[in-house]
């Protein structure tokens, strides 16, 4: 079969530049908050708030059942996207530091990458993967390996990070066959609704423990914020994004987090920009436009 180039709508490029900037800042955000809520409780909140506006929206769209073999595989997106990627992310970083998963966030793409080939969902030319190396050669040496804890506390946060790296690759991947037949919103309000039991159902007992008076303002508008942009904008946007371009692309951006994590120490703390990052930088940029352009069959 002949290749032929397909051009990404440069609004997808936007969109998702858009997403890391959110997700950037969701790491400071969420060590802030777990400073007063139980990693659990804050899963099965961020649950509670997220699930229920994204069904409705997914319902009113597409106000029917899906057929019983595509509710399996919602129900599988929804614990992959929704339940293991949250409980394992957010109880990751209650063990290790901010930076250590920073620094292993760019494990997506490269798990995406194999996910996607060997699925047989995506054709991955040699050009995608040097793309791919690219991002992620630049976002490690934007961040700097030597942050990476490695205590016996920091370690086991560090591997429940990384478990949570591949389930979102897996969920980013086995989003594209279901986006074929339905829109996107439904495919997202329905793996929410599954994700969302599921994580209520782990958290509510932290969540039932939680003295919500000795909470300050300040940590309910981060829990707000996590729940409003890096769950319900960031999400949709994603599944919007990869049903116009590839999970590849979609998971090759979230290697410019600490780009927008360096954007905005340089804004808030003064913080100046040296060669690392501006070379980390030039190699993110080099490898999502070859990511985006590679051709596909």
């Amino acid at each position: 079969m002949r290749a032929c180039k397909r051009a990404v709508d440069w609004r997808v490029h936007v969109a998702l530049i858009f997403v890391q900037l959110a997700f950037g800042s969701f790491t400071v955000f969420g060590k802030y908050v777990l400073g007063y809520f139980e990693p659990l409780a804050v899963a099965a909140i961020r649950a509670l708030g997220a699930a229920p506006v994204l069904f409705l929206i997914g319902w009113r769209i597409t106000p029917r059942l899906p057929s019983r073999g595509d509710l399996f595989r919602l129900a599988l997106l929804g614990l992959l996207g929704a339940c293991f990627n949250q409980l394992l992310y957010i109880t990751g970083l209650n063990y290790t530091t901010a930076t250590s998963a920073a620094i292993l966030m760019p494990s997506i793409p490269v798990f995406a990458a194999m996910l996607a080939g060997l699925l047989g969902i995506e054709r991955m030319a040699w050009k995608k993967w040097v793309g791919v190396v690219f991002a992620v050669t630049g976002a490690l040496i934007m961040l700097g390996m030597a942050g990476l804890g490695l205590s016996r506390t920091a370690l086991m946060g560090n591997a429940l990070v990384l478990l949570n790296c591949a389930s979102f690759a897996l969920y980013l991947v086995l989003q594209r066959p279901l986006l074929e037949r339905l829109h996107p919103m439904t495919v997202l309000g329905w793996a929410f609704l599954f994700g969302g039991l599921a994580v209520l159902a782990a958290g509510l007992p932290s969540l039932l423990s939680t003295r919500f008076a000795s909470i300050p303002a300040g940590a309910w508008w981060g829990v707000a914020y996590i729940v409003l942009i890096p769950t319900i904008v960031n999400y949709s946007i994603n599944i919007w994004a990869v049903r116009r371009s590839s999970p590849t692309l979609v998971a090759a951006y979230t290697t410019l987090q600490p780009v927008s994590a360096s954007a905005l120490a340089v804004l808030f703390l003064q913080e100046t920009v040296g060669l690392r990052e501006v070379l980390g930088f030039v190699l993110i940029v080099a490898g999502l436009v070859r990511v985006s352009t590679a051709r596909e069959r």
